[in-house]
């Protein structure tokens, strides 16, 4: 029933000019898959967008929570992304509002969030829920944020801070029933609560203990992710037991493969972008260090970046040769990410 509410709410704010646009992104991404020839008829139905790179916790594989970016740090302005979304908000579908670091770090985050509740565009985000006390809890409700995901890695914190590092699991708990205790008091449907559960060798036992907290707690819904490793050929502590949960498969000699086989086409390419905090456009949430840059906001419209040179280029790419590029090397599109 938590699902059907929620989709309910996700079909309300769909119109005719947004579901047109889908029909024109999903045939140019079919028409470009069989040509081999770049084609892009509309303007993404979803987008990324960077609230800010901090982050309070370390996690091991993060760049945000190990503070090794190589790229500008900061925080997202309210005035420069009311400009960007600009070009966008009669077409966009979905806007989740997360790339690296905690949203909630951002002092004017739920501002922007609820610009784009005003604007019709269906809004998500993932957090560590460490800062969602009452206070946030009902300012995120008044913002009317649609969907909220909720990283619990562990239902004990012993287990938890092995990913979570710096963490605490009972700041995690509290958050999250600070947020139900809002939304019921308001008496909202919004946002759907969901706990993230990134499966990882130590908390793989731990899975139906996350369904039963969720029911115990009220949480609208569970999803187990599988994790991302950087360093996986030769084996990691993070990967897990069960190859159900992993994106990567032992091989007879002893070395670790990525079960995708990165075929020539990526739907994000075409459904979807990131834009980083300081206005960088990136093709895709693999890139967290904005390597592969496609334009920049500060100097184009994003109208103008999504057909320019530098994307066309980039999506011939990867419909010619996607093993070359470096973010899909780690890539999960093409296989069951989440779970």
């Amino acid at each position: 029933m938590n699902k059907l509410k929620a989709a309910w709410v996700f079909i309300k704010t769909l119109t005719p000019v947004k579901v047109m646009n889908g029909f024109k992104v999903l045939a140019s991404y079919y028409f470009s898959k069989y040509t081999r020839i770049p084609w892009q008829w509309g303007l993404p139905i979803s987008i990324s967008v960077e609230p800010t790179t901090a982050c309070n916790l370390g996690c091991p594989e993060c760049p945000s929570g190990l503070k090794q970016f190589s790229r500008p740090t900061g925080n997202l302005k309210p005035v420069f992304f009311r400009e960007a979304f600009q070009d966008l908000s009669q077409e966009l579908t979905y806007l989740t509002f997360y790339f690296q670091g905690e949203p909630y770090i951002n002092p004017q985050f739920l501002e922007m969030v609820a610009y784009a509740v005003k604007k019709g565009v269906y809004t998500s985000t993932s957090t560590n829920a460490h800062f969602l006390d009452k206070e946030n809890a009902r300012k995120t409700i008044e913002s009317g944020l649609h969907r909220i995901i909720i990283s619990i890695d562990g239902t004990t914190q012993e287990v938890y801070e092995q990913y979570r590092v710096n963490g605490s699991l009972d700041k995690v708990l509290e958050g999250t029933r600070n947020l139900i205790a809002a939304k019921r008091e308001m008496k909202s449907l919004t946002p759907h609560i969901i706990f993230q559960f990134l499966v990882v060798k130590p908390n793989e036992h731990q899975i139906n203990d996350v369904y039963r907290l969720a029911e115990e707690i009220g949480v609208d819904e569970v999803k187990l992710k599988s994790a991302q490793v950087y360093d996986y050929e030769n084996g990691n502590s993070l990967i897990p037991e069960n190859i159900k949960y992993s994106r990567y498969r032992k091989q007879k000699d002893g070395r670790y493969r990525l079960k995708n086989k990165l075929v020539n086409h990526c739907w994000r390419l075409w459904h979807s972008t990131v834009i980083t905090w300081d206005g960088g456009v990136v093709p895709c949430c693999f890139d967290k260090d904005a390597a592969h840059q496609l334009g920049h906001l500060k100097s184009d419209s994003f109208k103008t970046i999504w057909q320019n040179d530098n994307y066309r280029q980039f999506r011939r790419s990867v419909l010619n040769a996607r093993k070359n590029i470096d973010i899909c090397a780690n890539c999960s599109e093409g296989t069951k990410v989440w779970l």
